[in-house]
């Protein structure tokens, strides 16, 4: 297991698992689907360089609250 996933510093970073574990995902998609690292691979896979690219800051959620579907009764 990815060190960094042991403690809760990544978890707090991110505001939660939630947030957390979205921006891993899209992050992991961006990364499969063809995207450049922003820190050295050293070969490492992919998730872990999206953990190293959260833990240097590097990427970050973008939250638009104006996006968010309104549900009416």
């Amino acid at each position: 297991m990815i060190e960094a996933l042991k403690s809760d510093e990544i978890v707090n970073k991110m505001g939660g698992r939630f947030k957390l574990c979205t921006l891993v995902q899209r992050r992991l998609e961006q990364l499969i689907d063809g995207a450049r690292p922003l820190v050295d691979r050293d070969g490492r896979s992919d998730l872990e360089v999206v953990i190293e690219e959260i833990m240097q800051d590097k990427i970050t959620l973008d939250f638009d609250p104006s996006k968010l579907e309104r549900v009416s009764n």
